[in-house]
C-alpha cells in the first residue's frame, strides 16, 4: 500500500487546484427556487430513482477523511451548501449506484461541474470537490455502483465466475451519463434554472471518462478538462504490467538505483537537444539513447559500487521499447518505480493493470500475472483489445458530433507519466486528426497539450489552472494557445504548447522563466 500512495501522490497537488475557476468566472445570486429537503426530480430514461434526500450542510471548515489516492485534510471557507444524495439503479442490472450533489448557498457561479475518479474508482469526494464548492461551483460525482474500491476492482467485477457487465458498463460510461443528466437536473432544480455552463473534470480515470463522455454523449457538457487520460484502456490495462513480465521472463531485476542510473545517462544524452541544459528531455519520443552504453559502468548504490550488465541493460531496452507492435512503453527520462518495482525476488506488476488481466481478463482473481511469459502476455494484450476496446476503449476518433455540439474538449498529458506512457494520448489524437481532417480543424473543439519531465496528474512542470483556460475557450470563445505550468514550488515556470507545436528555448534568458521559450 506503502509503494500505491507514493505512485499517486504526484496527483495530490494538481487535485487541489483542478476545480479552481479562474479569474474570469462570473458569480451569479444563488436564489432557490426549492429549499434543500424538498429536492425531486423526474428519473432519466432507463433510471430508477431508489431515493433522494436533500440536507443543509452549514459549511465552514470541512475535514475531508483519508481517501488515497485523493488528498484528505480540512478545507475552510466552504460556503454553506445543500447535500443532495441520489440513490438510482438500472431495472434489471441488480446495481445501486450513488450520485451525490453539493450545491452552495450563496455565491453560486451559474456553472455544474463533474468530477471523474482515478484507477477503479468511478468518482471523486474529497478536497477537489470541496475545492469546487468553495469555488463556486455545483458540484458532483458518482461511485457508480462500484464503491470505494480504488486500487483493484476484485470486489465487483466478477459475479458468478462471470465479468459482472451491469458493472463495468457503470464503471466504463453508463453512470458518467447519469451523473451528467442527474446532477444537471437537482441544479436545476434547487437553483430554479439551468447553469450557465457545465463542465467536466478529471485525471486518469477521471480523463478517460471525459473522453468517453465526448465520443458518446456530445451534448452532456460544454467543457472537458481530461487530464494524463487512461484512454486505450483495453490495451494499457495489458501493457502496463510488460515491464514486470520483461524482468520475470529475463531473471534480472535491476535495483531502483540501477535504474536511475539508466534514466540520467538518457537525460544527459538527450536534455541539450531542445537548446537548454534543464534536466528534462523535452521530446523523449526523440530520444534514442542506447542503454547498452552502460555496460560495465560501475555505479554507487547505497554506498556500494555495482557493475551495469548486459542484462541489466537488456531489460532497460525492452522496457523503454515497450511490447513492439503492440503497444507503447516507458519513455526515457520517466520513473521505474510505478511499472518496474520488485518485491520478494520477483516483479510485481502495478496494482491497477494486474487487477484487470486477473479479473476481467483471465477472470481469475488468484491468477498470478507474475508468471505471464512473453508469448502469454501477447495473447492476453489481443484478448483484452478484442474483447472489451468497445466496451472501454474509450479510443473512438469520431469526434465530430461533439464538434458540432460546440462542446471543447482539453487535455494535457506528462511526457514522463510513470503510469500511462503519453505516447497513447498522442496516437489516439492523431487517429481524431484522420477522422476529423487534420489538426487545424480537430483544434476547434480538441486541444491537448505535452508537459516535459511532468508524470502522472502532477509532479515536474504541470498547468497550474487548466480549469480557467477551458472556462474562457468554451465561455469567450478564447482557444488556448498555451497553458501555463510551473513546479508545484513556483520555481520554475513554462508555457506549453497546444500539439502538435512543441515548446523551444529561445537561446537566451532564464530557462526557468517561461518567458525564455516559444512555440514551434
Amino acid at each position: 500500500m506503502k509503494r500505491i500512495l507514493t505512485i499517486l501522490a504526484a496527483v495530490v497537488p494538481l487535485a487541489v487546484l483542478m476545480p479552481l475557476p479562474g479569474s474570469s468566472a462570473a458569480t451569479t445570486a444563488a436564489s432557490t427556487a426549492t429549499a434543500c429537503s424538498t429536492v425531486s426530480i423526474k428519473a432519466p430514461q432507463g433510471v430508477r430513482i431508489d431515493s433522494l434526500t436533500g440536507v443543509d450542510q452549514p459549511g465552514g471548515t470541512v475535514v475531508i477523511p483519508p481517501n488515497p489516492p485523493f488528498p484528505s485534510g480540512p478545507v475552510t471557507g466552504v460556503p454553506a451548501y445543500c447535500e443532495v444524495t441520489v440513490q438510482l439503479s438500472h431495472p434489471g442490472a441488480g446495481d445501486h449506484v450513488k450520485t451525490v450533489v453539493w450545491l452552495p448557498k450563496t455565491g453560486w457561479n451559474g456553472r455544474f461541474q463533474a468530477l471523474g475518479g482515478s484507477a477503479y474508482q468511478a468518482g471523486e469526494f474529497g478536497i477537489p470537490w470541496t475545492n469546487a464548492v468553495k469555488a463556486g461551483y455545483a458540484v458532483a460525482s458518482t461511485d457508480a455502483g462500484v464503491g470505494p474500491s480504488p486500487f483493484t476492482a476484485d470486489a465487483w467485477a466478477l459475479k458468478d465466475g462471470k465479468v459482472n457487465q451491469a458493472l463495468l458498463l457503470n464503471f466504463a460510461s453508463r453512470s458518467l451519463h447519469d451523473l451528467a443528466t442527474v446532477g444537471k437536473a437537482v441544479t436545476n432544480q434547487y437553483y430554479g434554472h439551468a447553469a450557465n455552463y457545465s463542465y467536466w473534470t478529471g485525471c486518469s480515470t477521471g480523463g478517460r471518462q471525459g473522453y468517453i463522455e465526448a465520443q458518446q454523449h456530445p451534448d452532456d457538457f460544454d467543457g472537458i478538462l481530461a487530464q494524463s487520460p487512461a484512454v486505450n484502456w483495453d490495451r494499457w490495462g495489458v501493457a502496463a504490467i510488460w515491464p514486470a513480465v520483461v524482468m520475470n521472463q529475463e531473471h534480472t531485476y535491476p535495483t531502483a538505483c540501477v535504474f536511475d542510473e539508466f534514466n540520467k545517462a538518457a537525460v544527459q544524452a538527450c536534455d541539450s537537444k531542445d537548446g537548454v541544459v534543464n534536466g528534462v528531455i523535452d521530446q523523449p519520443q526523440k530520444c534514442t539513447w542506447a542503454p547498452e552504453r552502460l555496460i560495465g559502468q560501475t555505479v554507487l548504490c547505497d554506498g556500494k559500487p555495482i557493475t551495469i550488465t548486459a542484462a541489466d541493460a537488456r531489460v532497460v531496452r525492452k522496457i523503454w521499447d515497450g511490447p513492439r507492435g503492440l503497444w507503447y512503453g516507458l519513455t526515457r527520462g520517466s520513473s521505474f518505480d510505478g511499472l518496474a518495482a520488485t518485491t520478494d525476488g520477483k516483479a510485481v506488476p502495478f496494482v491497477v493493470p494486474d487487477s484487470w488481466v486477473r479479473d476481467f481478463v483471465k477472470l481469475d482473481p488468484a491468477f498470478d500475472t507474475s508468471k505471464v511469459t512473453y508469448s502469454q502476455f501477447a495473447k492476453l494484450f489481443r484478448q483484452s483489445q478484442a474483447q472489451y476496446n468497445e466496451v472501454i476503449g474509450s479510443d473512438d476518433p469520431d469526434l465530430s458530433a461533439f464538434r458540432r455540439s460546440g462542446g471543447k474538449l482539453l487535455s494535457w498529458h506528462g511526457l514522463s507519466d510513470s503510469l500511462i506512457p503519453a505516447l497513447g494520448t498522442v496516437d489516439y489524437r492523431k487517429r481524431v486528426e484522420r477522422e476529423l481532417g487534420g489538426s487545424t480543424r480537430v483544434n476547434d473543439s480538441y486541444r491537448l497539450f505535452l508537459a516535459p519531465g511532468a508524470g502522472h496528474c502532477g509532479g515536474g512542470i504541470t498547468p497550474t489552472d487548466p480549469l480557467a483556460s477551458l472556462v474562457k475557450w468554451v465561455e469567450q470563445g478564447q482557444a488556448p494557445a498555451t497553458l501555463p505550468a510551473a513546479t508545484v514550488d513556483g520555481t520554475e515556470h513554462r508555457d506549453l504548447c497546444a500539439y502538435p507545436s512543441v515548446s523551444k528555448y529561445k537561446g537566451y534568458g532564464d530557462p526557468k522563466q517561461a518567458a525564455s521559450y516559444r512555440c514551434s
